[in-house]
């Protein structure tokens, strides 16, 4: 079977697909403005079909985990039609969303029922007024409810993503570290990263995830093994608490050493790195079914292209000039 390999020996078990750029938050780190359409509408968003194509064309080269992956994923009014399209193909074990959570209480059941398997939310803070003046948006109870209702329809646990910044949240270990203690949340603090039009923002609040990895390891927690479709966190396991904490760590020594995930934009072009300086334009092969191979081949070819490393720590992040690609 054809697996997706690059020239440094890694394989890529796990997709991350982006199927809008639309939110409807406002968060500080990554779209403070709003969104604001970069020549893309709505219409111009992979389709249903281009999702089924491209998802069935990873999942024949070995890809396990998908994520999907915004903007805000659940903007998209098909978006439970989405679930159930990519969970046709077998081989994808995983299937995860990464969402601001504002339409998790209404939503998260049906998405279970089409095949969701995993959900992150998004919560920088456990402050409502913090986490309004983060996100633009006064929607902190109905997030919580969301991650309720998550629990309620059946899923066991849940990813909460927080990007770790020096001003907001990093001295809120103690509250979040209670949060958890009686709830099976893997907490995900997240280093801010620098982009284009972040570079301020960063130099003010950039502040690394080590202390807190020695704060954890000082206090009976333990790091637990990787299994080959998991993401980026080092994740941390303590036996009084039902939750977990995660840290990903971009600027940290090796971090891509074990990158095993590709991403498509919600416009089909392949990237191969977050922080990547270009696109590979997968659109005009997802028109029919009878176009897979070659829509494999050009994935396979593009990754002799794929660097060893980002290039994070010399202040180059490529064509990222926003955090609203990351998708957790």
């Amino acid at each position: 079977m054809l697996n997706f390999t690059d020239n440094y020996a890694r394989s890529f078990y796990y997709l991350r697909l982006s199927i809008t750029d639309v939110c409807n938050f406002r968060c500080s780190y990554c779209l403070p403005d709003g969104y604001r359409p970069q020549g893309a509408n709505n219409k111009s968003f992979l389709s249903l079909d281009e999702i089924r194509r491209v998802t069935r064309a990873f999942a024949a080269a070995g890809t396990e985990k998908v994520r999907l992956t915004g903007g805000e994923p659940s903007m998209r009014r098909d978006f439970t039609d989405i679930i159930a399209a990519v969970r046709e193909n077998k081989g994808i074990r995983q299937l995860a969303v990464t969402t601001n959570g504002y339409r998790l209480q209404r939503d998260v059941a049906q998405w279970r029922d089409a095949g969701l398997t995993g959900i992150n939310v998004s919560v920088d803070s456990l402050d409502p007024r913090q986490f309004h003046a983060i996100t633009g948006q006064d929607k902190f109870e109905e997030v919580m409810r969301g991650i309720d209702a998550a629990f309620d329809a059946g899923f066991s646990k849940v990813k909460v993503n927080s990007v770790l910044m020096r001003d907001v949240n990093y001295r809120q270990l103690d509250a979040f570290l209670t949060w958890i203690r009686t709830r099976p949340i893997q907490l995900r603090f997240i280093e801010l990263m620098e982009t284009g039009e972040g570079g301020d923002l960063f130099r003010q609040q950039h502040v690394s995830g080590e202390s807190i990895r020695q704060y954890l390891l000082e206090h009976g927690w333990s790091l637990q093994a990787r299994a080959r479709s998991d993401g980026p966190a080092q994740v941390f396991h303590h036996p009084d608490y039902l939750g977990e904490i995660g840290l990903i760590m971009p600027y940290e020594k090796d971090f891509c050493a074990s990158c095993n995930r590709l991403r498509v934009s919600a416009v089909g072009n392949l990237h191969l790195c977050l922080f990547g300086d270009g696109g590979v334009s997968l659109r005009d092969l997802l028109a029919s079914d009878d176009q897979q191979d070659a829509l494999q081949a050009r994935i396979a070819s593009s990754l002799s292209h794929k660097k060893q490393t980002h290039f994070l720590h010399q202040g180059n992040t490529g064509i990222t000039q926003n955090l609203s690609f990351i998708g957790g």
